[in-house]
């Protein structure tokens, strides 16, 4: 199996990006979308990036201006966007246009319908997760079986079922915020432990 890729997702602070940076994480994500709780300014992000090592920096959106979209990208030196609300295909276009960025599409997989959405979309790649993110809930696994383009699994996952979700599934990559997180703060044990449940695999 092809080493599976790890996004950590939600961080705010300089040790949760180092932390991220030491486990050899691929993806950090960041909530530039102001009404969620792991919100983090534009500006901010732009000076954790020089912790993130190698790893490509993620912009999360949700539903945002396409104005705001462009220039928090700029700001925050962002590697990739993620946008992960309604947006459609005319607005992806017009994201990677405009930014000259890779763009992320979450998709909630409810039905086949939303599969097959995913399948055709324009973004790079596709993110399945359960609905606005950092909830913890996970949706019905079975659905991601039948997408055939890589994808980012998220939603719900933790040091606990991370492994079993691997080996069933065998996604591109897999994303986690609340689920290696304490009193909605990132925990080392637990981002340690997730880290090397997908490793061991």
């Amino acid at each position: 199996m092809a080493d599976i890729k790890i996004k950590f997702c939600g961080l705010r602070r300089e040790e949760d990006v180092k932390l991220a940076a030491s486990l050899g994480a691929d993806f950090m994500g960041f909530i530039l979308s102001d009404r969620f709780k792991r919100f983090i300014a534009p500006e901010k992000v732009g000076r954790l990036k020089e912790f993130a090592s190698s790893a490509k920096t993620v912009g999360v959106f949700v539903d945002e201006p396409m104005d705001y979209v462009v220039s928090a990208a700029k700001t925050a030196k962002l590697d990739i966007i993620q946008l992960h609300g309604s947006e459609d295909e005319e607005y992806i276009s017009e994201v990677k246009e405009k930014t000259g960025l890779p763009v992320i599409k979450m998709i909630k997989p409810v039905s086949l319908n939303d599969i097959m959405a995913a399948q055709h979309s324009v973004a790079d790649l596709i993110l399945l997760d359960s609905g606005a993110g950092g909830t913890g809930k996970k949706f019905d696994w079975s659905l991601a079986e039948s997408l055939e383009r890589d994808y980012i699994l998220a939603g719900g996952l933790n040091p606990g079922n991370v492994g079993d979700a691997v080996r069933r599934l065998k996604p591109y990559a897999v994303d986690v915020s609340s689920g290696v997180e304490v009193s909605g703060i990132k925990d080392f044990e637990k981002m340690k432990a997730f880290a090397s449940e997908v490793r061991k695999i």
